[in-house]
């Protein structure tokens, strides 16, 4: 008897002795969906269910854990009430990963961590069980209206702030973007010369033009330089995310602005004007707008024509909208052209007059012929 108390005495020696809070390392002998069984040379087996090994529910224990794999964990009760160790692989992962967030966040070291959850403020990254927060103001240099893009996606960010007690980690990723932004800014800069041609993106229209991005410099079409032709708003000929041929006009490298054009020389409508308004020729518009003075005929984009009220017609018209409405269509005679002003005058009095004397002769011409049987 005494024999048998020794050798139990013995075999319980044999075992180490483990206390909570203790980090151990064991052998996996077993793993199923739900749990991982560890021998840690004690006299009852570890045991670490899912919860407390990942806080991923979609992860396999069977893909991530073979049998006799080493693996670390902290004790958590050391008998769990059915005779095992509790363990978590989870929790020391975290604590030792936290020590490297502490140091990630004073290197300003890159991070690169896939996005495991998103929420109505921002993304969750884990890097070695800890979980980093990255505010949707700083997930990305433009407003992000749908995160759900982010879901499950690698991202590369540093972490800018650590708070334990509040348990708090922030990542930025805004950061990154800018200083990329700077860098591209600051090469396009090197390149860009005036008169250069580029397919920009439209990113943001205001009341007085269009901002579009070139290789990450944003330049200025204004309004007048939109088209040949009068524009009332911007957004009736571009909207964001349209890509446009525009042209560098000039470039301040000290106030880093760059101003654009969507006006090409070969498209100018005046190219071929003296030939097609040549004075005496007929000519068709629609009016386009009116003053008391007289009203403002628009021969093509790009072009317009004042008729002016003295030459609406061969009676007195008092107002070019007493006779006349915007979007008619009139056929009028070219009376002026000077293409340095770039101004064209018409007259549909012009018109009425010879058609009255064309008229007249008529009448007298087949008078003549009356009298001559």
């Amino acid at each position: 008897m005494s024999e048998e108390q020794s050798f139990e005495q013995m075999l319980e020696e044999s075992f180490i002795a483990i206390h909570r809070g203790e980090i151990i390392e064991g052998t996996v002998i077993g793993v199923n969906d739900d749990e991982i069984y560890v021998n840690i040379g004690y006299k009852s087996d570890g045991i670490i269910p899912k919860s407390e090994y990942t806080n991923f529910p979609s992860v396999s224990l069977k893909e991530s854990v073979k049998e006799g794999d080493k693996i670390r964990a902290k004790v958590l009760k050391v008998n769990d009430g059915e005779g095992q160790v509790l363990l978590t692989y989870k929790r020391l992962q975290s604590e030792e990963g936290m020590k490297k967030v502490e140091e990630l966040c004073k290197s300003k070291e890159l991070v690169t961590g896939k996005v495991s959850l998103v929420l109505d403020g921002g993304l969750i990254v884990i890097i070695d069980e800890v979980r980093v927060f990255i505010p949707a103001s700083l997930v990305s240099d433009s407003y992000i209206t749908d995160l759900q893009a982010y879901k499950n996606q690698e991202i590369t960010f540093v972490i800018t702030e650590v708070n334990q007690k509040k348990n708090r980690i922030i990542g930025n990723r805004r950061i990154l973007l800018e200083k990329e932004k700077l860098i591209q800014q600051e090469e396009t800069f090197k390149n860009l010369q005036e008169g250069a041609i580029f397919d920009g993106e439209v990113k943001n229209i205001t009341d007085y033009g269009v901002f579009v991005n070139l290789n990450g410099v944003d330049g200025l079409v204004h309004i007048s330089e939109l088209s040949w032709g009068r524009v009332k708003s911007p957004k009736d000929v571009v909207k964001v995310g349209d890509i446009v041929k525009v042209k560098v006009i000039s470039i301040n490298q000290e106030k880093k602005k760059v101003s654009l054009t969507m006006k090409f020389a070969e498209d100018n409508p005046w190219n071929n004007a003296n030939e097609k308004y040549a004075v005496g020729n007929i000519v068709e518009g629609k009016v386009a707008r009116m003053t008391d003075f007289g009203a403002f005929i628009e021969l093509e984009t790009g072009i317009d024509a004042l008729l002016h009220v003295s030459q609406i017609s061969v009676k007195h018209i008092e107002k070019p909208k007493d006779v006349l409405k915007i979007g008619e269509h009139v056929t009028a005679k070219v009376t002026e052209l000077d293409l340095d002003g770039k101004k064209i005058s018409l007259s549909i009095k012009a018109l009425e007059a010879e058609q009255e004397q064309e008229e007249t002769t008529e009448v007298a011409e087949t008078q003549e012929q009356s009298d001559n049987e």
